[in-house]
């Protein structure tokens, strides 16, 4: 019965992680479309990423205190609730404030969804190594949920128009909230509430800082590669856009396939020693993809670079779990924040390097990156062995 549980709790999560999906995809795939619909230009179009950014990062920074509280159900059924809203309202937008308004509740939604799928899975599992395997799986189902937008405006928009299809996104998004609905869930960690001391200490905790600062790099390496291979290959090698669409589309056919092949591998291979590896394929890879000069050789490298990033932010936040299992929803929550601003700011700084000396110049900073992946998880493994954590986290030596 309790794995028949656990089951249905995982299928839940899995659920969950294809719903934000979609919301990382959503606005790429439709801003085209709406911008010509409502009518505003490109910088109109940055404010919206930048406010379902900053909504994202607030909904981590407070929600996961909350799933301390009272349990990770009312975060995972609002943040599905809160995006099937948010779609809707898009739908119905005739003005660009209504569409900043819903790319807000889209942050918001999807925040909640991210910190609490990864949480409601670490928390299943007690063993790091079982943890970590599931981890990787739940991220299948966010490449599943990316996919599925941007693939059916593709293949559908003409016979079913913009509308339907964010109709049949908003009904998909609500299905989460009726799986969860009927669940039965654990029961919250610290039904007293986390005392803001708590707080504070996992805050400055070293491995906690070491775990977040690892994945503020994995998060920008992620936001910069997704973003801007297919246009390095358009600039850089003259493939044309359905080239590097297709290369693109290896990329994340790569990131989806690794992860499952990681699923297994864990079994077998220590947490760090793949992280490690997989941060040094990336780096050999991004280097491939600066140096090449066909599309051929492009797309390879977009594949590799896929394969080397898979394993790397599910596998480190596996051992968060294991480490902070007390206040697991808390130490996600800053986990998830640092990230993000990575994934904010790096792509950012891409962006500035390319405007300056051009952009294989700007993905120098992906190598960079994926080198401070490297060291960072070495200190980890000496955290590990040297820290003794306080008392009132559940971090065990």
């Amino acid at each position: 019965m309790v794995e028949i549980r656990k089951a249905g709790l995982a299928a839940g999560a899995d659920a969950g992680m294809f719903v934000f999906g979609i919301v990382m995809a959503l606005l790429g795939a439709v801003l085209p479309l709406l911008s010509k619909q409502i009518g505003f230009d490109l910088a109109q179009a940055g404010n919206m990423f930048l406010v379902m950014n900053c909504s994202m990062l607030a909904a981590m920074l407070s929600l996961g205190m909350l799933m301390d509280r009272f349990g990770q159900k009312p975060v995972l059924i609002g943040g599905a609730i809160a995006v099937a809203a948010a779609l809707v309202l898009l739908i119905r937008a005739t003005t660009y404030g209504a569409v900043l308004f819903s790319a807000g509740l889209l942050g918001v939604g999807g925040g909640a969804l991210n910190g609490a799928t990864n949480t409601l899975i670490a928390d299943l599992y007690a063993d790091p190594r079982r943890k970590a395997s599931a981890l990787n799986l739940l991220g299948v189902f966010f490449g599943f949920g990316a996919l599925f937008l941007p693939f059916t405006i593709g293949a559908l928009l003409e016979a079913l128009g913009l509308q339907t299809i964010l109709w049949l996104a908003a009904m998909l998004s609500a299905v989460p909230a009726v799986i969860f609905l009927f669940l039965a869930f654990p029961p919250a960690k610290q039904k007293q509430g986390v005392p803001m001391a708590e707080v504070a200490r996992l805050a400055r905790h070293p491995l906690l800082l070491l775990i977040a600062f690892l994945l503020f790099f994995e998060s920008g390496n992620e936001f910069i590669l997704g973003g801007y291979i297919s246009t390095y290959l358009v600039r850089e090698a003259e493939a044309s856009l359905s080239a590097a669409s297709y290369a693109l589309a290896g990329y994340w056919a790569a990131i989806m396939l690794t992860r499952i092949v990681a699923s297994r591998l864990l079994f077998r291979l220590k947490n760090a020693m793949l992280v490690r590896a997989s941060a040094l394929c990336t780096a050999m890879a991004v280097a491939l993809l600066m140096g090449s000069r066909s599309v051929a050789a492009g797309a390879c490298a977009a594949v590799l670079i896929g394969a080397g990033c898979a394993a790397i932010y599910p596998t480190v936040l596996a051992d968060a779990g294991s480490r902070f299992a007390e206040y697991s929803g808390t130490a996600f929550g800053i986990i998830f924040a640092i990230a993000l601003v990575g994934g904010m700011a790096l792509p950012w700084s891409v962006g500035q390097i390319a405007a300056r000396n051009g952009l294989r110049w700007g993905l120098g900073l992906p190598i960079f990156n994926a080198v401070m992946i490297f060291i960072l998880q070495t200190r980890i493994m000496r955290v590990n062995r040297e820290v003794t954590c306080p008392p009132s986290v559940t971090t065990k030596e």
